[in-house]
């Protein structure tokens, strides 16, 4: 009967630890039914990009604030699950803070779980109230209405749940260990939860262990459920936003890449020796499609970037397009390429393989309207803090509409035309062109 709690823990453990796996394997499978591209280039930059902006969190402060709220929860978050392995090893063995005989340098470590977990609240208490009460315009765009608003609201009551649970766990353990109850070995300083036993005074000794257990099984608990939570949220990007870095744009954000075959047919037209009938070269092989209209048309990377958005709108906010009225949300584009590729991978989970659903990324989730909006000024990826590039998307959908089905506007039409017959996007013949200076 004794062993009851540390097999049920064992069981707990491992559907938890099991299920993410497998979660886990499924969006990496799906990200890998994007195209694959080589990225294997400028690794010393890339690592620095990690270390610069993932860990060191140099794009979350450009808004102090918020930046720095965010840079306490995340250490924090960080910090205080270090305890988890400790609750583990307790979990499984029977076991009570077994690393108490750290001695000194335990007191100071549980004293400083103790400080981040209060803080890690009132960050997050902040964040509730930015969002809730004072209503950041970003976080009520039309997109962020249902699942998206809600997702954010439960991540935030997870963690205020999380961080409660502690210290009362922690607040209970304190008054068992006043007590002298077995087991309750006195280790540890704790600054905060101190202030909780006053709470507990009076309780018998059986209804503190009630409660220190019930609170250390609802903490570990909260914590495997929180972990399998993240696949179907947005909080995702605890865990993506370190290969997204990595793999994020290392050239100059300007620069747009060009299909070779393209470069090819233009170097061609270009070459006053070249023979236009000529055939092909040897294993040159035409694109079968120009763009994307689907998510397996976009990269890996493009893909991994989906996943990784946390829907914070810092891209939309910069968007000049989205702040002159116009339909376009870079947010959104994110959202919709998530939503999509999760559509997809159900059809694979159902059929095996993907069955052709009469659905595409185009049109069925973003609209034209929204990618002609784009002005390619690049601020929605200079805002993203974790190296998203939303842009990259939009041009990809701009290249299949008008490769793929001529469907620019007719004022992109008529400045392609300009430029062919004139060598200008302006309708003028080239032998005209200083004619302007005879009427100086």
């Amino acid at each position: 009967m004794q062993y009851i709690p540390n097999i049920l823990f064992l069981i707990a453990l491992v559907l938890g630890i099991g299920y993410f796996t497998r979660n886990i394997r499924k969006v990496i499978r799906n990200i890998k039914l994007g195209l694959d591209i080589d990225a294997s280039d400028h690794k010393k930059e890339r690592w620095g990009n990690v270390f610069r902006i993932a860990l060191g969190q140099s794009k979350m402060v450009v808004r102090p604030v918020a930046g720095l709220l965010h840079i306490i929860v995340y250490i924090g978050f960080i910090v205080i699950n270090i305890e988890v392995l400790e609750i583990i090893i307790d979990g499984l063995f029977g076991t009570h803070r077994i690393f108490a005989s750290l001695g000194v340098f335990y007191d100071y470590l549980i004293a400083s779980f103790e400080i981040l977990a209060l803080l890690v609240l009132l960050g997050v208490i902040f964040f509730w109230t930015r969002r809730n009460i004072q209503r950041i315009k970003r976080f009520w765009s039309s997109e962020m209405k249902g699942w998206p608003k809600n997702d954010a609201n439960y991540i935030l009551y997870f963690e205020m749940v999380l961080m409660l649970l502690f210290l009362i766990m922690n607040a209970s353990d304190l008054q068992l260990q006043h007590l002298g109850a077995a087991h309750y070995v006195e280790a540890g300083m704790f600054p905060v939860s101190q202030n909780l036993v006053p709470l507990f005074e009076g309780f018998s000794e059986s209804t503190l262990i009630f409660i220190e257990r019930t609170a250390w099984w609802l903490h570990i608990l909260g914590i495997l459920t929180f972990l399998n939570y993240l696949y179907f949220s947005k909080h995702l990007h605890i865990i993506l936003a370190f290969p997204n870095v990595y793999y994020g744009k290392i050239v100059p954000k300007g620069k747009f890449k060009n299909l070779e075959s393209v470069t090819n047919e233009v170097k061609l037209m270009m070459d006053p020796n070249a023979d236009p009938f000529a055939a092909p070269a040897e294993g040159a092989e035409a694109p079968a499609k120009f763009g994307a209209s689907d998510v397996t048309d976009l990269s890996r990377i493009q893909l991994l970037n989906a996943y990784t958005c946390t829907e914070c709108g810092r891209c939309t906010s910069e968007c000049p397009a989205n702040q002159t009225g116009k339909k376009l949300s870079p947010r959104k584009i994110m959202m919709d390429t998530r939503d999509r590729l999760q559509e997809v991978s159900k059809n694979i989970d159902k059929n095996g393989e993907f069955k052709p659903d009469g659905k595409q990324l185009l049109d069925d989730y973003i609209s034209r309207e929204e990618l002609w909006a784009c002005t390619t000024c690049n601020a929605c990826v200079e805002a993203c803090p974790v190296s998203i590039d939303p842009l990259s998307i939009i041009m990809d959908m701009r290249q299949y509409l008008v490769m793929e089905q001529s469907a620019a506007p007719t004022e992109l039409n008529v400045a392609m035309t300009n430029i062919e017959n004139n060598g200008a996007p302006w309708p003028y013949n080239q032998m005209d062109r200083l004619n302007w200076k005879n009427e100086v």
